[in-house]
């Protein structure tokens, strides 16, 4: 372990300093990027059985607040909102992914922040610069953790990282200083946790879908009582019995640390135009080129094979899964749907195609191989290899290293918006979308963000349903 990192105080006075005069253009258009995929990502996973369960949790709770529930458009506090919105954020898949932490920052931060300004009037500019520290504690944290490890140990990295992230969040919004943040994370340091045995068990996968809300909640809950001075360790990072110590066998915590010149963290996020576990975007990618842009007939494919890192591996190999989660944590299923469906099939994870005759026969013809090769590009990138076999004979191999989506393989704002179509009109045709882009776009002179809010609810909310 280096000796030469930041201390958890050092680290809550940089992101307490990073306001939005520090950043730059290229900061403010990538932000805005992912804000607009967070919105649509939000949207489709509200209407979304766990996203509707939330919505029902959070009128149970009789909670009076100004923050806004994604969707619904129901006002409540802002840890409430910061749940049910993360939840939803997380709810398909779909959210944004940074590599080298294994973790989703959008749906945990971004959820915060706008749960946050809503209670404390906070300005665009406010949100914009508190969604970067987010971004950068969250992601910087997971890092030096060496989350390969971290996940192999069976924690789910965006529970266990994202309230640092969320706090980081909400605490700049809050006013706190260095030693408030300091504390929020002490506080969060308690509330840290994420099992993923839900990959076992294809009928416990609905709090995977949790996994952004809860994390977002606490990070709200404890730079609430931060400003309170509810005492807490400052040394919740590095301390002998703290976060390192608890869950990271081999960290590196100068990873913590900004290498000067570097770009903001916002920067290594990778967007996600594939409604499924980021492991398998660069394979979907490598059909693609070996079935010369999805211009195969299924029925001609006798065999795949897929060649992953060990970390795809162990957790994605359920073969006929019962539930939409394990549908998207499957990658002979995902094989399979994209082979049958094409890879911007949403709907294909859903329950009613588990059974599909071509999607089975799919399954049955794909197989797993671990590649130590493809270990070497992580964690940065998350490469996979395809040979497909033809009935004729006939073999098409591909590999790809950098998927679709990833920083160097960027989604535009207009790309973004492309995804973002198909999301609205799974929630409710007649919403703006130009205007949703509008509102994102005016954030750096927006004194009002339920301006933006207010364009993320679907008038026929109540009468939409989606089947698990």
């Amino acid at each position: 372990m280096s000796d030469k990192h930041p201390s958890s105080l050092e680290l809550a006075s940089e992101m307490i300093d990073l306001d939005f005069n520090g950043l730059n253009d290229s900061d403010i258009a990538q932000l805005q990027r992912l804000i607009l995929d967070y919105a649509a990502v939000t949207l489709c996973g509200s209407i979304q059985p766990w996203g509707q369960k939330m919505r029902a949790w959070t009128q149970d709770q009789n909670a009076s607040g100004p923050a806004r529930l994604i969707g619904s458009g129901d006002l409540t506090n802002a840890a409430t909102a910061a749940l049910a919105n993360g939840t939803a954020a997380h709810g398909y898949e779909l959210d944004d992914t940074h590599e080298a932490s294994s973790s989703h920052p959008g749906a945990v931060v971004i959820s915060a922040a706008l749960a946050v300004a809503a209670e404390s009037g906070s300005s665009g500019r406010d949100i914009l610069a508190a969604i970067a520290a987010g971004y950068e504690t969250m992601t910087r944290i997971g890092r030096a953790a060496v989350s390969q490890e971290v996940t192999e140990r069976g924690f789910h990295a965006t529970c266990l990282f994202g309230p640092f992230g969320a706090a980081a969040a909400a605490a700049k919004l809050l006013g706190l200083d260095s030693e408030g943040l300091a504390r929020s994370w002490g506080l969060a340091l308690s509330m840290v946790s994420g099992s993923s045995q839900f990959a076992h068990e294809p009928q416990g996968t609905m709090v995977k879908r949790m996994h952004a809300g809860i994390p977002s909640m606490h990070g709200v809950l404890a730079a609430q009582l931060g400003k309170l001075e509810m005492t807490a360790p400052q040394n919740s990072l590095e301390g002998p019995l703290a976060f390192y110590h608890l869950y990271s066998e081999n960290p590196k915590l100068e990873l913590l640390a900004r290498k000067t010149g570097a770009p903001l963290e916002i920067h290594n996020i990778s967007f996600k135009p594939y409604s499924c576990c980021r492991k398998f975007h660069s394979m979907i990618d490598c059909l693609e080129i070996a079935t010369v842009n999805f211009t195969h007939d299924p029925a001609d494919i006798a065999k795949v094979d897929v060649f992953s890192p060990a970390n795809a591996i162990k957790k994605h190999a359920i073969r006929r899964p019962d539930s939409v989660m394990a549908a998207q944590y499957s990658m002979p299923y995902i094989t399979a749907a994209t082979l049958a469906y094409g890879p911007k099939k949403y709907s294909a994870f859903e329950i009613r195609h588990h059974n599909d005759p071509m999607i089975i026969s799919l399954i049955d013809k794909t197989e797993a191989h671990h590649d130590p090769k493809l270990d070497g590009y992580l964690p940065d990138r998350m490469a996979n290899r395809v040979t497909v076999t033809f009935a004729d004979g006939r073999q098409k191999s591909a590999e790809v290293t950098e998927a679709l989506g990833s920083p160097d393989r960027p989604l535009s704002f207009g790309d973004v918006l492309e995804k973002a179509e198909p999301l609205i009109e799974m929630v409710d045709p007649s919403m703006d979308l130009e205007m949703i882009a509008d509102k994102v776009r005016d954030l750096p002179d927006m004194t009002d963000t339920d301006d933006l809010m207010l364009t993320l609810v679907a008038g026929n909310y109540d009468l939409t349903t989606t089947l698990e």
